[in-house]
Parts: structure tokens; C-alpha cells; sequence
């Protein structure tokens, strides 16, 4: 599936500013998808930057949850996150 603004990840902890915040994320979409370049495409808006966590909750399966990493963030634009190895199922 793909990233809808409509349903954006949210920030549940961390710093007003700068890198450090925990978001949470949930949808139907699997950690692969969640995982693909530039997924978050509003990830500046949003305020998210490289090393902030993500808690990505897969509703369609169980809650299957996954953490990522914020990897990449462009200017104005997407973030990337990747998986960072541990799912809780």
C-alpha cells in the first residue's frame, strides 16, 4: 500500500527540536512497505530527522509492531526510515 497524509506517524516523545523524537506509526501497511525510500512523504512537514525512532504498528496483521530508524530526510520533502531488526508480534 502506500503512505496517505491523512494518517501520519505521531510524535509520542523526544525533543521540541532536532533529531532524538519517537513517533508512532499505524496502518496496514507491512514493515517492508513502511521501509520503501521516501515513504513518509511529508516527513519535513512533519518535523521528522535522521536517528528519530519509529514504532510501526501493522494493524492488518495481528498488530504486528516493528521499530525503525529515520535514515534519510530531503529538504522540503520525504523521510526514509529502516527497520531496525526487531519485531514484536
Amino acid at each position: 500500500m502506500s503512505y496517505s497524509t491523512s494518517n501520519p506517524p505521531a510524535v509520542i516523545s523526544g525533543p521540541l527540536t532536532g533529531a532524538g523524537k519517537i513517533w508512532m506509526y499505524r496502518s496496514t501497511d507491512v514493515a517492508t512497505d513502511v521501509d520503501a525510500t521516501d515513504y513518509f512523504s511529508n516527513g519535513d512537514a512533519l518535523g521528522m530527522k535522521v536517528g528519530d525512532v519509529l514504532i510501526s504498528c501493522d494493524t492488518d496483521t495481528s498488530t504486528t509492531t516493528t521499530i525503525h530508524r529515520v535514515t534519510a530526510v530531503t529538504a522540503g520533502g520525504a523521510a526514509t526510515v529502516s527497520t531496525t531488526g526487531l519485531t514484536i508480534t
